[in-house]
């Protein structure tokens, strides 16, 4: 993930600010041993998120609203400086470890292509015979996430390419998020960030788990403490910001995930991702569009 950030004197001062608040080079995150776990896969991705936004911000080009996918949401409020980076920073390494301790084996995350969310949820409800499980998710109308025990997310899985779906598999996630049985987490995560200092967002703040905007940066501090057992409602909010008018929909690293959502979702909207477009590119696409009268997330 860090490996692949932009030359940019901006990105680089990200990783050194990023590693004195952890109080160790944030780089030896960046290997393949240390992101098998849920601790360090966070960090790199708040890390990559803020450092790509930055390298953009650099080149003249900033978002009219921001958006995080799970831990993604603390790089969001960091860019619309809701709060600053250290403070991300050590939050989503607390965040990290406490969902690893509290589910260490034994569960997980499957995701489900090519079913709507009403025929899955009598599914969730036969595979709970084999351990808890909830949806998670909803990244698309036909694709959606669960999360709990691996047993009952083998069962769902198999229920559901019975059913008919597209693809139906288990994530490389070792942590059932973003659903109830991470709501301690949640609550240990809320105690902490009591004691950040939060500011009014800069720039628009788009909540994945509420899909609205967050003005009220009490709001948007219970949203990143609370969206880690929250289903991430991310369909739901690039339709809002679609219909708030935005037209260029920029996936900072790594990942060109939800750039192809937002491309199967909107046909008369831009969708880049940073991962293979490039910052020059996005920047000029950014560039042309902001002649006109099109807003960026």
């Amino acid at each position: 993930m860090l490996a692949r950030l932009p030359a940019s004197p901006a990105a680089q001062a990200t990783l050194a600010e990023a590693s004195e608040a952890l109080g160790r080079d944030v780089r030896a995150l960046d290997t393949a041993e240390a992101l098998a776990g849920t601790a360090a896969t966070q960090l790199a991705l708040l890390i990559a998120g803020v450092a790509t936004a930055r390298a953009l911000a650099a080149e003249g080009i900033g978002p009219d609203v921001v958006a995080g996918h799970s831990v993604g949401a603390f790089a969001a409020a960091v860019t619309a400086d809701v709060l600053a980076l250290g403070d991300a920073v050590r939050a989503v390494a607390l965040r990290g470890a406490l969902m690893a301790a509290a589910y260490p084996h034994g569960y997980g995350m499957a995701a489900v292509i090519g079913l709507p969310e009403r025929r899955l949820v009598p599914l969730v409800d036969e595979a709970r015979r084999a351990g808890p499980l909830h949806l998670a998710n909803r990244n698309a109308p036909l694709q959606t996430v669960a999360a709990g025990a691996v047993p009952a997310l083998e069962a769902f899985c198999a229920a559901a390419r019975r059913a008919g779906a597209v693809r139906a598999e288990r994530l490389s996630v070792a942590v059932p998020s973003h659903c109830p049985l991470l709501e301690p987490v949640a609550r240990e995560l809320a105690a902490a960030l009591a004691g950040i200092a939060f500011q009014p967002p800069r720039l628009a703040y788009a909540s994945s788990c509420r899909a609205r905007l967050l003005a009220d940066p009490r709001l948007i501090r219970d949203d990143l403490a609370t969206n880690v057992a929250a289903p991430v409602r991310w369909h739901d909010t690039t339709v809002m910001l679609h219909e708030r008018g935005v037209r260029l929909f920029a996936q900072m690293l790594p990942g060109t995930v939800l750039a192809d959502l937002a491309a199967a979702a909107f046909p008369d909207a831009r969708c880049l991702a940073l991962a293979t477009s490039g910052l020059e590119s996005v920047a000029h696409v950014a560039r042309g569009l902001r002649a006109g009268t099109d807003r960026m997330a």
